[in-house]
């Protein structure tokens, strides 16, 4: 048992991290039956009294699916126009299965300069602050038909990946906990796919070069994370003092088993808050 987690304690603000791979089938488009679950768990926390973020990926996967494009673009330009076309989409379905649980949703577009600069992440954080107490859920993404071209030339490389950004997120908001919703259980000790044998990890108090050394390269062509993104996130959001676990996608009932204190995926345990 975890009993530090547990949603009649002191967890009240969640950030909930959710990939492609979860979103989309593999020909990319959308994967409406784990949506819908997914929404329907998270509007049900909402309604227990929790404040929830949702940081999801898919944009440029769905707007390929969506424009007929054979596989994922690789000029940057179509990237981008690809990446507005699924927003598009993925906002639409976001707030439709949400209303039809009684809650609302605002979306949240993030390029690096707006958590880098100073005056721009505190009205950022104010943003998000006033939404949360008004009961929405903010639906943050990367922007990036604006910022993929600072990504990919490497001139600017704050976020891009949304493991990063949903553990930035969860920093920026003060956020209790951050649960990374993955195509795979967790940390394990080598490569489940490749390795039968490989252990699972429940629980990392430290990010030890040993847990550093276990990072894999990335999943599927639909996403871009891997598992060193996942440990780059781990630290971000640790040290912003916020507790974060990496679970599987497929499952979104887990949310319950976590905020019981059950044993689900890997835990990694945050340090002080800053500013404690």
């Amino acid at each position: 048992m975890r009993g530090e987690i547990n949603v009649n304690g002191t967890k009240k603000r969640i950030v909930v991290k959710v990939g492609t791979s979860t979103l989309t089938h593999p020909n990319g488009s959308l994967d409406l039956r784990s949506i819908e679950r997914l929404t329907r768990v998270m509007a049900d926390l909402r309604g227990s009294g929790l404040e929830l973020i949702l940081v999801s990926s898919g944009a440029i996967a769905v707007g390929t699916s969506k424009l007929g494009l054979a596989e994922r673009p690789k000029e940057l330009r179509v990237k981008q126009a690809a990446a507005a076309v699924g927003q598009c989409r993925m906002m639409y379905i976001y707030d439709k299965l949400f209303s039809e649980y009684n809650c609302t949703v605002a979306q949240i577009l993030l390029t690096g300069d707006d958590v880098e600069d100073e005056a721009r992440a505190r009205h950022l954080r104010s943003t998000f602050g006033s939404l949360l107490e008004m009961g929405v859920i903010p639906v943050v993404n990367e922007n990036d038909s604006v910022s993929a071209a600072e990504i990919e030339t490497g001139q600017h490389r704050v976020l891009g990946d949304n493991d990063t950004l949903s553990a930035i997120v969860a920093g920026l908001c003060k956020a209790d906990l951050l649960v990374l919703l993955s195509d795979i259980e967790g940390l394990y000790d080598s490569d489940p796919r490749e390795n039968p044998s490989a252990r699972l990890i429940r629980c990392v108090e430290a990010l030890t070069p040993e847990i550093l050394n276990m990072a894999g390269g990335a999943g599927t062509w639909r996403g871009t994370g891997g598992m060193a993104t996942k440990l780059s996130a781990a630290r971000i959001a640790t040290g912003a003092g916020c507790d974060m676990i990496i679970t599987h996608g497929k499952h979104p009932e887990s949310l319950y088993d976590i905020l019981e204190g059950k044993e689900v995926g890997t835990l990694f345990k945050a340090g002080r808050k800053k500013n404690d």
